[in-house]
């Protein structure tokens, strides 16, 4: 069985007749409804195009590819009951990349009307770093289904593993830094991991504290499973928890510190509402500039 689990889009293991040749050669993500953004950094033409790999003694399906959460964008409508300032006659607008004190949010969700912010939500994902390459993984597999690729890459010794310990402390001091601001102006913010990576973070952290979700906390965390449908996975939002600064604080052991006004990231967020950043659920994520 191969280490890659899912590629371009599509399962490894899938029973359907899948023609791997045109997928390679299009290189279409469909999370984006474009070009994969993955580029090998030695040939910047080519997209690695791996979103899902197997690891661990009990080949678990790890994503690697944070636009991989951007599936059906059910990740932004599972948030919409944190825009509790929202009401019916209200637009729904996506942005990313929003700049903040503490680094930048992946997206926010916005609850707008007549140009005018009623309401957001913050939105961070946090899929698992590898270490090393999957590239010949990815060739071995492309070998195995009848495509020609270079023998040095399918017989290339070269590994790759999961950067668990670093991608979980790197996300929680940032979560650190981003939760002190979302806090202090009375909005909410997510974060999007996979269900291993919450498992993981619990077992090295101190989770204990962390709640089932509750409305009134500003820090959430969705976690998400991979389930097997058709050709593909399918994300299914599994475990939600909830806490506030101060909490994320103690995961780390850290102290809490405030600020940004809530007139600084609303000026922020108004100046980019356009009728390109309207959520449509039926549109790729990367149809369109956020």
């Amino acid at each position: 069985m191969s280490r890659i689990s899912e590629l371009f889009g599509v399962s490894t293991t899938t029973d359907a007749v899948v023609d791997w040749g045109a997928l390679v050669s299009t290189q279409n993500c469909p999370y984006l409804g474009r070009k994969c953004l993955k580029n090998r950094k030695s040939q910047p033409d080519i997209a690695i195009g791996t979103c899902t790999v197997r690891h661990g003694a009990d080949a678990r399906d790890i994503i690697i590819c944070p636009f991989r959460l951007l599936e059906r964008k059910k990740v932004f409508t599972d948030c919409l009951h944190l825009l509790t300032l929202n009401e019916p006659g209200n637009e729904l607008h996506l942005l990313s990349e929003l700049s903040i004190p503490g680094g930048s949010v992946d997206y926010v969700l916005v609850a707008a009307r007549s140009g005018k912010v009623k309401d957001f939500v913050g939105i961070e994902f946090q899929t698992l770093d590898t270490t090393g390459t999957t590239w010949p993984e990815r060739q071995r597999f492309l070998q195995r289904v009848g495509l020609s690729v270079l023998q040095s890459d399918a017989e290339s010794g070269k590994p790759f593993g999961m950067n668990w310990k670093m991608t979980a402390k790197t996300i929680l001091v940032q979560l650190h830094h981003k939760i002190e601001t979302f806090e202090s102006i009375h909005k909410h913010f997510v974060l999007v991991p996979q269900d291993h990576l919450l498992s993981y973070m619990r077992r090295e952290f101190s989770f204990g504290h962390l709640n089932a979700a509750r409305i009134g906390d500003a820090m959430h965390i969705h976690a998400y499973g991979l389930v097997p449908s058709g050709t593909t996975f399918k994300l299914e939002l599994g475990e939600r928890l909830s806490t506030n600064a101060a909490g994320i604080a103690r995961c780390l052991g850290l102290q809490v510190s405030p600020n940004l006004s809530l007139e600084q990231i609303i000026e922020l967020l108004e100046a980019r509402l356009s009728t390109d950043t309207l959520l449509d659920p039926l549109t790729p994520a990367g149809t369109t500039q956020l």
